[in-house]
């Protein structure tokens, strides 16, 4: 029985945290205006300006509230006429209830605009105003950078169509193939060191975050996530890395790969049985790491098998011989 320690090394790519990642869009027609935002690559802080939209829809539901604002003031400043010269018994109860399905149709309006992300402050704006705009503006659902920009001033975009994409940085993934025979060995938590060529003599430390259930069919392996902070903006998406896992087996029974003989279908090793005699013996073997090989059946702890260094075997004995 030994200590059994295994190093996977594999290559990563750096790619956007897609929990960071946002799409800019419009939930109505409309035209864009004026772009605050002209280039790709910009960095834009969360709740800045990016793109200035009208719309005759966003126009038509602000004129819709103010002239639901206008017809509540009316009728408040009635009823309390009414009120005052005592017409309340008559036409008070009439009166409330105009004014509460006035506040509900208000209440409607809102909500519209809402749904089409026009702000509160913006819906104040309006009010305080007594006139509709024209335009709104879109703001910056996060911090991040622009990474995709198709708006273009003075285009004309659809409902759901896609304006900006914005990624934060501050965080990056590595996503690494590990191959199907190394999947047993790792688990979530395990610590990693990764290296870039293009950060010379610099190590980050990480940890698996997430094992992908998905296998490739093409090349056997599965993507496994290591997450790195990233607040100077040095890591940039698509570079590559390399990723080394090392993994502590714990106490095995193992010998070393060269000691066994694979005829195709079965494995074999020859046990020392003193007096220069060598007994062949077939084995079940599991993991194998830095270049030995656990014996799962077969052996037993304490018994010494021969390594080809100093147990060489005819070729002929081989195909002729025993091990058949």
């Amino acid at each position: 029985m030994r200590p059994l320690r295994k190093v996977i090394r594999t290559v990563g790519r750096i790619e956007y945290d897609e929990r960071k990642l946002a799409t800019v869009n419009l939930k109505v027609e409309g035209w864009i205006e004026r772009l605050h935002v002209n280039t790709t690559g910009q960095y834009v802080r969360k709740g800045e300006p990016l793109a200035e939209i009208y719309s005759p829809e966003l126009l038509s539901v602000q004129l819709e509230y103010l002239n639901l604002l206008k017809w509540r003031k009316e009728r408040s400043y009635r009823f309390q006429r009414e009120v005052e010269f005592s017409w309340g018994d008559r036409y008070g109860t009439t009166g409330k209830m105009q004014t509460s399905d006035m506040d509900t149709l208000i209440q409607v309006a809102q909500q519209r605009m809402r749904f089409w992300d026009i702000t509160d402050e913006q819906m104040k704006a309006v009010e305080a105003k007594g006139e509709p705009m024209k335009t709104f503006t879109i703001h910056s659902p996060v911090n991040g950078y622009v990474v995709q920009k198709p708006a273009v001033q003075g285009k004309r975009v659809e409902p759901g169509e896609k304006l900006f994409d914005l990624a934060d940085l501050s965080e990056v993934w590595i996503i690494a193939d590990i191959y199907v025979h190394e999947l047993p060995m790792i688990k979530p938590g395990q610590p990693a060191r990764i290296s870039l060529s293009f950060f010379p003599g610099k190590e980050f430390s990480s940890r698996i975050d997430y094992i992908y259930p998905l296998l490739s069919s093409e090349t056997r392996t599965a993507k496994v996530r290591f997450i790195l902070p990233n607040s100077t903006g040095d890591l940039k998406p698509q570079m590559f890395a390399k990723v080394e896992i090392k993994i502590d087996l714990g106490k095995r029974l193992a010998i070393p790969e060269e000691a066994v003989i694979d005829t195709g279908e079965r494995q074999i090793v020859y046990v020392d049985r003193d007096g220069g005699y060598f007994e062949p013996r077939e084995v079940k073997l599991g993991l194998m790491a830095d270049g030995m090989v656990e014996v799962i059946k077969g052996l037993k702890a304490g018994e010494k098998v021969a390594s080809s260094p100093n147990f060489l075997i005819d070729s002929e004995a081989k195909l002729k011989g025993i091990t058949q």
